[in-house]
């Protein structure tokens, strides 16, 4: 069985590939991105796979067996990029799709999901057997902003007390090698989150108490925060999606209880201080 990956060199694509070495049992690994040169550290082969150039993709899908279709990173054009991916795999006879969606997408109030929606609507009328992977934040969106958090002397967001299910890209790539590996998830839909809700306040305390300092969370209206995320250089669509976001979490569109995740990996999710740790240690 031959498993092929988008975006596969992307930050999940990476860590799902490393994932699916550790568990080889000799199944063919192919990584299917846009540029095959920035792949050749990835110790498996690599293929051109562009998910706006639709006439080359069925061609680079020859052999695939199985398909995790990671979501395309560009917000706004996912559906018609997904859809052109999904043709191929019916052309090239992929056997199974295993894709990754947003945790509750079918109900999720946050902006992403309807493009989520749609591709999962797109599986759905597919023919080709498919798995969900609903993910949940990753644990490093919200980690990644600790240097600034220490430079400024306080965590900002517009996530007032709303709890978070975050769990760490490396959780989520092993749980998709799993799915990709093993039998009896097809039709499959897995809510995917970390096992302990946190708040913004919570990590705050955290980088607090690994750094010594005094650390506040600062709870902004959402202007105001997606006014501060444009300052530091993200695109205003995005900066202001992101506010969004926050705000959408601190009324629980990032929380969750079922425990999939762990239950999938077979081990509990990565604990916040771990994750903060991490970071501090990335910064040197």
């Amino acid at each position: 069985m031959t498993i092929a990956v988008t975006g596969a060199t992307g930050q999940l694509g990476r860590l799902v590939i490393e994932s699916l070495k550790r568990k080889s049992t000799g199944e063919p690994i192919v990584a299917l991105v846009r540029s095959p040169e920035k792949a050749s550290d990835l110790g498996v082969e690599a293929r051109a796979f562009d998910y706006t150039q639709p006439v080359t993709l069925a061609p680079a899908l020859a052999g695939i067996d199985t398909l995790l279709l990671i979501s395309s990173s560009e917000v706004g054009q996912r559906e018609a990029q997904h859809r052109n991916v999904i043709e191929a795999a019916k052309t090239a006879g992929i056997k199974r799709i295993v894709y990754t969606s947003l945790l509750h997408a079918d109900r999720s109030p946050i902006s992403l999901g309807e493009e989520h929606r749609a591709t999962e609507a797109l599986l759905a009328s597919s023919g080709i057997p498919t798995t969900l992977l609903r993910n949940g934040w990753y644990t490093e969106n919200y980690t990644g902003s600790i240097p600034a958090a220490l430079e400024n002397g306080a965590l900002v967001g517009s996530a007032g007390e709303g709890r978070l299910s975050l769990a760490t890209r490396a959780d989520y790539a092993q749980a998709a090698a799993i799915v990709l590996t093993s039998d009896g998830h097809e039709g499959k839909t897995y809510e995917l989150a970390g096992d302990d809700a946190v708040t913004l306040a919570d990590l705050a305390a955290e980088i607090s108490r690994q750094t010594g300092r005094d650390i506040p969370y600062r709870d902004l209206p959402q202007a105001e925060y997606a006014a501060i995320l444009k300052q530091v250089g993200l695109p205003e669509g995005f900066a202001e999606g992101v506010a969004a976001w926050d705000v959408d979490a601190s009324k629980g569109a990032l929380f969750d209880d079922g425990h999939q995740l762990s239950k999938l990996i077979g081990r509990p999710t990565t604990p916040l201080a771990d994750a903060v740790r991490a970071q501090l240690a990335a910064q040197g």
